[in-house]
């Protein structure tokens, strides 16, 4: 596989989410923004503008003239898109989820395999400071609760509320537990959307392991947390604040009748920028051949899991 010395770079959707993917691709050393292409003749003449890159309204108009593209598109776009671009050999960073369906996650990695072309997908959790603090802490869990919660907004209810939130908790607990799934079960409501806007669901791996994951976005509040208990600790993970607290049975011995001793740890990390780590991940890999953190695997695993969340709920209304 040829690497450029300078990774020439397009954004596909010049939304919200694209915006900021064009910020970061402007300013990454070794790389150069070549466009952002996007139907909405004022969200992409904006960016464009904003950055002194061209405004393409066909994001056909980049093949042949970058290596590399972010999509940011609605998920429906999505699988068209990405097959397109690795077939004309770009290599490929897609916002979650992957893909709509099963089927069509499993064809991009089926022709990112064949191209020989980088395929990450945008689980953005996994490059949160607090996450990358845990590593090699949680061995062994037996018990994980996630809770992601925010207000009503209109972007975002193309999908569901668990392809659209809750699958950034599935892709987190799955790459923590590293064990199949043995069961589930779910329920869930819509309340302001066509689909579903609040789900609960109860996963069983087959280590034994339970997951109680709750997604909402016609909250009051937003709210970002992960517990996960084990045998010899607990510990909480606050997403949003970038707290990691974990708590130990104390070293010292118990006083008659009463607790244990008690060992807290709590760290409060900078907030970082994880779209940056994200996206400079997908450079190195593109560079390095190295596998990405998040490869359509990863994004295939999580969808699998959402949609059989969704699938159950609906089945259940």
């Amino acid at each position: 596989m040829n690497v450029p010395a300078t990774i020439r770079a397009g954004v596909i959707g010049a939304g919200y989410l694209g915006r900021f993917h064009a910020q970061k691709w402007a300013a990454l050393p070794g790389c150069q923004l070549v466009a952002v292409a996007d139907p909405a003749e004022p969200a992409r003449t904006a960016v464009g503008a904003e950055l002194g890159v061209e405004a393409l309204a066909d994001w056909r108009s980049l093949l042949g003239r970058v290596d590399a593209v972010s999509i940011a598109t609605p998920t429906p776009l999505h699988h068209p898109i990405a097959r397109a671009c690795l077939e004309a050999g770009l290599h490929v960073l897609v916002e979650k989820p992957i893909t709509t369906t099963v089927a069509e996650a499993r064809e991009l990695i089926e022709v990112a395999a064949r191209q020989r072309r980088v395929l990450q997908v945008g689980h953005l959790e996994r490059f949160n400071s607090a996450v990358l603090a845990i590593e090699g802490i949680v061995t062994r869990p037996r018990f994980i609760e996630s809770h992601r919660l925010a207000p009503f907004r209109q972007r975002g209810t193309d999908v569901s509320v668990v392809l659209d939130l809750m699958i950034h908790d599935i892709d987190l607990i799955q790459s923590i537990v590293r064990s199949p799934l043995a069961a589930v079960d779910a329920v869930g409501s819509s309340v302001f959307s066509d689909d579903l806007d609040i789900a609960n669901a109860r996963l069983r791996f087959a280590s034994g392991c339970v997951a109680n994951v709750t997604a909402s976005r016609v909250s009051l509040k937003t709210e970002r947390k992960l517990r996960l208990f084990q045998d010899d600790l607990y510990l909480s993970l606050d997403l949003q604040q970038k707290i990691v607290t974990v708590i130990r049975k104390g070293a010292g011995p118990a006083e008659p009748g009463g607790m244990p001793q008690v060992a807290i740890e709590e760290k409060t990390y900078e907030q970082g920028d994880a779209l940056k780590a994200q996206i400079e991940a997908f450079a190195g890999s593109i560079r390095t051949g190295r596998p990405p953190l998040v490869d359509g695997s990863a994004g295939l695993e999580a969808l699998e899991t959402a949609t059989r969340i969704a699938a159950l709920v609906k089945a259940g209304a």
